[in-house]
């Protein structure tokens, strides 16, 4: 539809390299979680009522997995013209918004929703949103161009990112890891820095109890990890109750309304 075609550089940057799809999908996807968490958080603080059907609390993860459902579907079975293609590429961006505002709930299989387990959610969202926002300025790893570039260039380049990446995952840098399958000096950055303390790499590699240089790597992962909990921590658990609300310091509800350990 090329709907900022006014926006210099967008016809050529987004639209015309197939990206405006996934533009929609991230503008439908911001919008619809932060209605979303608005109106939970209005009625919180006003005591409304939750929607259910046949006496059952439906939960907007179960909607969100529908509108999924049927965009995929529509969009992958049946070769949906462009303009279609981008209502359903909206029709998606909604559906992942209202799924994983509640993705805590789906982890935990319990209504953490309101729980400080329930900052899961607000994790998943972020992820999801750095993801989908990579996904509009991702290129090649390391300039690999399968059209300018040999076949044996082209894959080691991509040979590389996924070794970078691997190693990034496992030193348990998550967020970097899954930025730099879309731009790979994220990955490259990971790679090279040392594991957090609990991680695989960590327990392979660093040794408390092993030999000078384990200990020495140990030490310095959990120095690093301590000084980075106490600088960033804070912050962000701020962020989090801006974006989804503060967590009630409570036991966790069951699903059917009733406190953990209700025996009625």
């Amino acid at each position: 539809m090329n709907l900022f075609r006014f926006i210099p550089g967008y016809t050529e940057h987004v639209y015309e390299a197939g990206k405006e799809p996934l533009l929609l999908m991230l503008i439908a996807f911001l919008v619809t979680f932060l209605f979303t968490r608005g109106y939970t958080r209005i009625a919180r603080v006003r005591g409304w009522g939750s929607t259910h059907v046949g006496g059952v609390h439906m939960h907007h993860v179960v909607v969100g997995i529908v509108l999924m459902t049927i965009a995929g579907v529509i969009g992958l079975g049946f070769g949906p013209s462009e303009v279609f293609e981008e209502w359903l590429a909206i029709l998606f961006g909604v559906g992942i918004a209202l799924t994983l505002d509640e993705f805590a709930m789906v982890f935990h299989l319990d209504d953490v929703y309101w729980s400080p387990e329930g900052r899961t959610s607000v994790d998943a969202v972020v992820t999801a949103a750095v993801l989908l926002t990579l996904g509009l300025v991702a290129f090649a790893p390391f300039g690999a161009d399968q059209e300018q570039d040999t076949a044996a260039g082209f894959w080691l380049a991509i040979g590389i990112n996924v070794v970078l990446v691997t190693v990034t995952f496992l030193k348990g840098k998550i967020k970097l890891a899954l930025a730099g399958v879309f731009f790979p000096p994220f990955a490259l950055f990971g790679a090279f820095r040392l594991a957090k303390p609990r991680s695989w790499w960590a327990r392979r590699f660093y040794d408390p109890g092993g030999s000078r240089r384990r200990a020495r790597k140990y030490r310095r992962a959990v120095a690093r990890e301590a000084k980075r909990r106490k600088r960033w921590h804070g912050r962000q658990e701020t962020l989090y109750d801006l974006l989804g609300g503060a967590p009630t310091r409570e036991a966790p509800r069951e699903a059917s309304g009733r406190p953990k350990g209700d025996g009625r």
